[in-house]
């Protein structure tokens, strides 16, 4: 019996949906990529990824979601893959060939995305014309009956393609804003005809695409079904909690074999997988599905850690571990669970980069595995590197998160790798950060990770030292590496002031705030610091910046909670403005309308700088994340990442 299996029985045990038989109770849950071709046709990088996910030891791995009608009305990502015609089915045939080689079940999703489809279109479609709240969304226009028939039937015929390709399974996506989330919601639909109305007459079209289905596969072909537990729409008009019930108990009745539940929409002005939302939040909607249903149930979000997914399912709340962004981050989790080995999880920080990318019709990446559209790359490493045919001597100088990463990746390539730092902790910026409030201690799972992969391949740490100019220039060592970060610097009249501190000081309470606070910075940074302080209660905070609007480096999942969580508690915005002056009273600002000041018995500083001072102690010195310039913690990575691989 291997590790995972005697600590997480439940997990780990074989399981069924309908007659389709189960390894485990995990499910690689559907995700786009924009890794396919603009036609719709898969490609090779699509295969790839899809590989890695099939070889990571989940049982069922399902496909990104399928659009299905050739006017691409349904499409809703640039990279999404098609199936509304035959001659896709070789491209999806190659997917379903590389999850069955790892002995995993393979489900190929259909996917329309309504009104936040289109996306190479002038217009969306829906149920009804209702405006769109997020302006990146085109327009929708209201389909008439003969165009919903057409859609009905489309999706009847991705399923028989999906037959046809070799997937042991077909899903249906109906969540977050999708067409079929659409008609059942009373938000979007405003129907009088037989496809609206009350909840039995808004679930028409998903009935009748779930009817249609089971007869075009057989009665035992595996269905499932991606439907919304919660919209999170009570402030526009959504469905009750009781009405999303009865959307699925509906489609229950309609032939489904499984129900993978999920919480919210795009639209929702509510937090729902970001970091702010403790994991297990949500296991409450799963267990009001079990408790109701007589089929599995599944669900994805916030459930990144195996102990919370065991439990759930030992305690009835749960049947199937699904997971999305977690095996983004690492295909292979559910076998590093198996295996005993969950300090090698590269951790998923839900900082949704990945959204953000597929949001701005790029190809997703990720902050913590720079690796991802690259598994079938070997220079890129996701299955290992190589060893060096030349092994240096490498001394990276900062034990940040671009540090570790760059001597993890150096160790394992087999050079002898030391890395020092002045504190007496690993981490850096980084680890100030888990200081913060709504779930940032999460941070530390990256960090504990990058140190354990340092440590597991021989590179030594040097703490509590700090590094001089004459020590760099006097090196032995055939690599130096300067991952010193950044640190909060300004330079104006004052700054020398005793009550001027460093924001990363504030996190790890090295210094006392007094209770009017003066912010300076707009970026990450000093929201985060306000952030903290207003979590912390005793403050009011006034955030001081040059930008017109603080954060134009916050992922967008995050920066409109985080305005309004600052909006919440009165922290007052100053911003389109230079500092002047720091005073005992507080800071002299200039901006639109002449010179004021902003009273503050602290002022913090979170304007970071790269420290540079020992880049340039002698040549041939690399530099790596906020050394060279502040930028995000995904920067840093990818820095280390991309220097490791050359070494």
């Amino acid at each position: 019996m291997k590790p995972g299996e005697q600590r997480y029985p439940h997990i780990f045990s074989p399981f069924r949906i309908g007659k389709m038989e189960m390894k485990n109770h995990i499910k690689y849950a559907s995700t786009e990529t924009n890794f396919n071709y603009g036609d719709g046709f898969v490609s090779d990088k699509e295969v790839a990824y899809m590989e890695a996910q099939a070889r990571g030891g989940a049982a069922i791995v399902t496909t990104q979601g399928a659009y299905t009608d050739p006017r691409t009305e349904g499409k809703g990502y640039v990279g999404m893959m098609g199936i509304w015609n035959d001659d896709f089915i070789p491209g999806l045939r190659r997917i379903n060939d590389v999850i069955h080689r790892y002995d995993a079940r393979s489900i190929l999703q259909l996917m329309h995305c309504g009104r936040v489809g289109g996306v190479e279109l002038d217009y969306t479609v829906g149920p009804s014309v209702v405006k769109q709240k997020i302006p990146r969304f085109r327009e929708p226009r209201e389909m008439s009956v003969a165009e919903i028939e057409q859609c009905i039937q489309e999706h009847i015929d991705g399923a028989r393609r999906c037959q046809e390709a070799g997937y042991d399974g077909v899903e249906v996506s109906g969540i977050v804003g999708y067409l079929i989330s659409n008609f059942i919601s009373k938000y979007t639909n405003r129907r009088t005809d037989e496809y609206g109305g009350d909840i039995a007459g808004r679930a028409t079209f998903m009935r009748k695409i779930v009817e249609g289905i089971r007869r075009q596969v057989g009665p035992d072909y595996p269905v499932i079904i991606r439907l919304c537990g919660e919209e999170l729409l009570d402030d526009r008009g959504g469905n009750t909690p009781e009405e999303s019930l009865a959307s699925i108990t509906i489609a229950e009745r309609a032939g489904i074999d499984c129900l993978s539940v999920t919480i919210g929409w795009q639209e929702s002005a509510v937090s729902v997988i970001s970091r702010d939302i403790p994991m297990g939040s949500w296991l409450h909607i799963s267990h009001r599905m079990k408790q109701n249903l007589k089929i599995p149930v599944a669900m994805a979000y916030r459930l990144f850690l195996p102990q919370i997914a065991e439990d759930a399912i030992a305690a009835g709340k749960l049947d199937i571990w699904e997971m999305c962004r977690p095996m983004m981050a690492d295909p292979a989790l559910p076998n590093k669970v198996l295996e005993g080995r969950e300090e090698e999880i590269i951790p998923c920080m839900a900082c949704n980069i990945c959204l953000a990318r597929l949001f701005r019709d790029a190809e997703v990446n990720c902050f913590v595995r720079p690796s991802i559209g690259h598994e079938g790359e070997p220079d890129w490493g996701y299955y290992g590197f190589a060893k060096s045919k030349a092994p240096k001597k490498v001394w990276i100088i900062g034990a940040g998160i671009a540090g570790m990463q760059a001597g993890a990746i150096a160790a394992e390539k087999g050079h002898d790798v030391t890395i020092t730092d002045k504190a007496d902790h690993v981490g850096g910026q980084l680890a100030a950060a888990a200081h913060g409030p709504w779930g940032d201690k999460e941070f530390m799972r990256l960090v504990s990770y990058l140190e354990h992969q340092c440590k597991k391949h021989g590179a030594r740490f040097e703490l509590n030292r700090t590094v001089t100019k004459e020590e760099v220039k006097k090196a032995a060592a055939d690599v130096v590496i300067v991952a010193t970060g950044a640190s909060p610097q300004i330079d104006v009249k004052g700054a020398d002031l005793p009550h001027v501190v460093s924001c990363l000081d504030v996190f790890e309470e090295k210094v006392k705030v007094g209770k009017q606070v003066a912010i300076l910075g707009d970026s990450g940074a000093a929201i985060a610091t306000a952030l903290l302080l207003l979590g912390r209660g005793g403050h009011r905070v006034a955030l001081v910046g040059k930008e017109k609007k603080p954060g134009q480096d916050v992922n967008p999942s995050y920066i409109w909670r985080y305005m309004k969580k600052l909006k919440d508690e009165s922290a007052v915005l100053v911003m389109d403005c230079d500092v002047q002056e720091i005073t005992d009273r507080g800071v002299l600002v200039r901006g639109p309308g002449g010179e004021k000041l902003v009273e503050a018995d602290t002022v913090v500083v979170a304007t970071m700088k790269a420290n540079t001072d020992l880049a340039h102690a002698k040549k041939k010195i690399y530099s790596v994340g906020d050394a060279i310039t502040p930028r995000r913690g995904s920067s840093a990575i990818f820095d280390g990442y991309k220097l490791g691989m050359r070494l």
